[in-house]
């Protein structure tokens, strides 16, 4: 079934895109939502209306999608994380956590949208993480990860195991094995 997208529908498309879907994907998710509408006479010659705006939306997005990269490329994030002495972290630094440093510098990210080599970083360096942006735009964010030393407490003796009742009562004749030669 052909269908025009009304809104961007991730993994689908944008506003304005003519798409083939399943007929039961239009009908059960796309039209009840209102994010497309049915590919007719009616709905092409409402949409050529609308191309003059929807132009405008999608070069908006462009520029600010060029914005979003330079001040991304600009940007050293340096999240500093307890590590052990040989370097490992004791977490791992994921998509989330990212996202989360660049809103405090108020940059707003998608996590989804971060792709982290391996899903997560588990050791003390520096890394280059890849951000998809608006369609085949991709910005590279350098991430430094320094690691923290962690004060090791020194354990205390355990006590020493308590002596049974039975045992304290005996006398010390007693506890003495029975096969043990006198002196």
């Amino acid at each position: 079934m052909r269908v025009i997208l009304n809104q961007d529908v991730p993994n689908l498309g944008e506003l304005g895109d003519v798409k083939d879907v399943a007929a039961g994907y239009a009908r059960n998710f796309l039209f009840p939502r209102s994010l497309a509408f049915a590919h007719n006479a009616k709905s092409v010659a409402q949409f050529e209306k609308r191309k003059a705006e929807i132009e405008a939306l999608k070069t908006a997005k462009r520029s600010a999608s060029a914005g979003l990269k330079d001040k991304l490329e600009a940007e050293e994030l340096v999240l500093t994380l307890p590590a052990g002495a040989n370097g490992k972290l004791y977490g791992a630094v994921t998509g989330h956590a990212i996202a989360d440093e660049l809103l405090k510098k108020g940059i707003e990210v998608d996590r989804k949208r971060i792709e982290v080599p391996g899903h997560s970083i588990k050791s003390v360096g520096t890394y280059k993480i890849a951000i998809r942006l608006y369609e085949k735009d991709e910005a590279t964010l350098r991430v430094a990860v320094q690691g923290q030393a962690v004060k090791v407490e020194a354990k205390e003796e355990a006590p020493k195991p308590r002596r049974r009742r039975y045992e304290e009562e005996r006398p010390a004749e007693a506890q003495e094995p029975a096969g043990s030669p006198e002196a």
